[in-house]
């Protein structure tokens, strides 16, 4: 048996699978996120300990004795977290989550310093590692003074697990400390932002073994003795590994609460310029790219709570088939925007409304605007030299059958859904699990999902979207000029 722990924004996984990579168990637990401030999102690591006892003891109870033959463990987690500790292993602050964005300042200020483009092959946006902590060295110096390691989230749960300090290749792309076509860390950007080596954790690729579960603790857990506790990946990367997603023209697109397209790489292509994430794959030689929008699904869970009624319910009143583009249009920008802007202070908003817009149209004008930013990415990915013929649909906004139409169209590329099941970060951390400890080979073991329908484009309809979209991209200018 192997688990695959997934650290989400909004809760935690934990899958419990067999040496073939099987689903034998699954256990949920939520977490919460504090907004102090405009621009700040925090949790608290212990939470997240918590979380894994709670998890584990789920499957305990909802399969009995599985977790008595685990021989691994791998990780995935929301990337670009900032979780530092002192030289006695306690947390010196709660964690700066990839949605803080307080860091803006800090951010351009790296960004326009020489070098860190060319050798992270990424613009330093607010969200990433290092303009987070070079924020606490301004603001909070006496806590940036007790720092004696920075971790990745799901790499404190390693660090937990182990009392090792690792990270993987992945989840280190997106600290802007990385070398990313060399895959290891970068002494001229750790010195340029007020870090040093001896503070980053060991790199090793998604497979590495990181070591043993402590014994006290693993009996703690209701685990055996010696489980592995293998790298595993930042959450894209590990939903790339759960989807199959391993090589040049694979990719998929994810509506959750943000929003993702991501093309697998055989080789290392950065384009800062245009926004798009290069980063390391979490298997070796490998890399991937994508275009991320901060708010899919998020979008239209704000939509839902202004009209009091459920998400589903507002997309089931649109039905299951795509019409004509609809005339109120919807700049998801709720909070800010990286891909192709990397612009945090722009903000949303709604056009073209008349007193007869009701809720439906603004209900479709959310999921064409935020499949219209989804084709920005797609743009700024093409720049790159990505090629993606067709994509995998994945998180809660593929549910809906329309949307996903809607997606193909505007995408002008089939989009296939695959049959119910695990497919996501969760599974990917468990095959990198398999893979680490067992042995096999990612391409055995990271097997595409069967396929339960393929969408495609609507050809009657892609005039109509095209010019749409058109429209859509010249709104973004004008929002700019005048908030």
């Amino acid at each position: 048996m192997y688990i695959g722990l997934d650290l989400g924004t909004s809760g935690l996984r934990a899958l419990l699978v067999d040496d073939e990579a099987a689903v034998v168990g699954v256990a949920d637990v939520p977490l919460q996120t504090a907004h102090a401030h405009p621009g700040w999102s925090e949790q608290d690591p212990a939470t997240w300990v918590a979380a894994v006892h709670s998890a584990l003891a789920e499957l305990r109870m909802t399969v009995p004795g599985g977790l008595a033959g685990v021989k691994g463990i791998g990780l995935s987690g929301h990337m670009h977290g900032a979780t530092m500790i002192d030289a006695a292993g306690a947390i010196v602050r709660p964690c700066m989550l990839w949605n803080d964005t307080r860091s803006h300042v800090q951010a351009a200020r790296l960004d326009a310093t020489p070098g860190f483009r060319e050798i992270s092959g990424n613009i330093v946006f607010p969200g990433f590692t290092a303009p987070k902590v070079l924020w606490v060295a301004e603001n909070e110096p006496e806590t940036f003074a007790k720092i004696d390691k920075v971790f990745l989230p799901k790499d404190y749960l390693s660090y937990w697990l182990t009392g090792r300090a690792v990270s993987d290749m992945s989840d280190a792309a997106g600290t802007s400390w990385l070398d990313v076509g060399a895959r290891d860390w970068s002494a001229d950007l750790l010195e340029k932002s007020g870090m040093r080596p001896d503070q980053m954790p060991d790199l090793l690729e998604g497979t590495g073994i990181v070591g043993e579960v402590k014994p006290a603790l693993a009996a703690e857990l209701g685990l055996p003795s010696g489980v592995l506790v293998v790298a595993g990946g930042g959450d894209n990367a590990a939903a790339a590994c759960g989807v199959g997603a391993l090589r040049e023209g694979d990719g998929f697109v994810s509506l959750g609460t943000s929003g993702v397209l991501l093309a697998a790489r055989d080789g290392f292509a950065p384009k800062p310029e245009s926004a798009v994430h290069t980063f390391c794959h979490a298997i070796p030689d490998t890399w991937y790219q994508m275009g991320v929008i901060l708010a899919a699904t998020d979008s239209l869970n704000w939509l839902a709570r202004i009209a009091g009624a459920k998400p589903a319910e507002l997309t089931a009143a649109l039905g299951d088939s795509i019409t004509a583009p609809g005339l109120v249009r919807f700049l998801p920008y709720l909070s800010g925007e990286r891909t192709p802007h990397n612009d945090s202070a722009v903000r949303g908003a709604f056009t073209g409304l008349s007193i007869g817009s009701d809720r439906a149209d603004l209900t479709r004008a959310v999921l064409e605007g935020v499949s219209f930013a989804l084709r920005d990415s797609l743009e700024a990915l093409k720049s790159t030299g990505a090629n993606l013929n067709r994509v995998l649909a994945i998180g809660g906004g593929a549910q809906s059958r329309y949307w996903v139409e809607l997606l193909a169209t505007i995408l002008d590329m089939p989009v296939d859904l695959p049959q119910k099941g695990e497919f996501g970060a969760a599974l990917g951390a468990a095959r990198l699990a398999v893979c680490g400890v067992g042995g096999a080979s990612p391409a055995e073991v990271m097997t595409p999902p069967a396929i339960s329908a393929t969408i495609d484009p609507r050809s009657d309809l892609q005039a109509a979207y095209e010019a749409a979209y058109a429209d859509f991209a010249a709104s973004y200018p004008a929002l700019k000029a005048h908030p």
